[in-house]
C-alpha cells in the first residue's frame, strides 16, 4: 500500500475558541466543519497559505471517545491518503489489520486503523 502523509489532528477542549486561535492568532483558514455522526464529535479542518492542513477534533461527554482533556495527550490521529480505499481495506484485511471505524460524511469515506502503540491511523482517498 503506498500510502502519502497528509495532515495531523489533535483534540481540543473547545472547538470555536481553538478555530478562533488558530484563525486569527496563526492566519489559518477554515475549510471544513462537520458533525460526525459514528464519533459523536466534531471537526474543524484549517490550512495554511502552503496547503498544509491541521485537524481539530472535539468530542463531547456522550462520545465514546470522550476522555478527560489531559495536556500533552492531545494527538488524536495521524492521516495518510491512498489512491484507491477499497484495495487499501483489502490489503489491509489480507494483513489481519483490523479496521476499527469506517466513516462517511457526504461524498467522503474514511477509515481508521491503529499502529501498534495504540495511536489511531486515519486512511482516506
Amino acid at each position: 500500500m503506498k500510502a502519502k502523509f497528509v495532515y495531523t489532528g489533535i483534540r481540543v477542549k473547545d472547538l470555536d475558541e481553538s478555530i478562533k486561535f488558530y484563525t486569527e492568532i496563526l492566519s489559518m483558514k477554515l475549510t471544513h466543519r462537520a458533525k460526525i455522526k459514528e464519533t459523536k464529535g466534531e471537526i474543524a479542518v484549517l490550512e495554511d497559505d502552503d496547503g498544509k492542513m491541521l485537524e481539530l477534533n472535539y468530542y463531547d461527554k456522550e462520545s465514546p471517545f470522550y476522555v478527560d482533556y489531559e495536556v500533552g495527550e492531545a494527538l488524536d490521529h495521524l492521516a495518510f491518503k491512498v489512491d484507491n480505499l477499497d484495495k487499501t481495506i483489502e490489503e489491509l484485511n489480507k494483513r489481519g489489520i483490523k479496521i476499527e471505524l469506517e466513516i462517511k460524511s457526504g461524498d467522503i469515506r474514511w477509515i481508521y486503523i491503529k499502529d501498534p502503540n495504540g495511536i489511531w491511523i486515519e486512511i482516506y482517498e
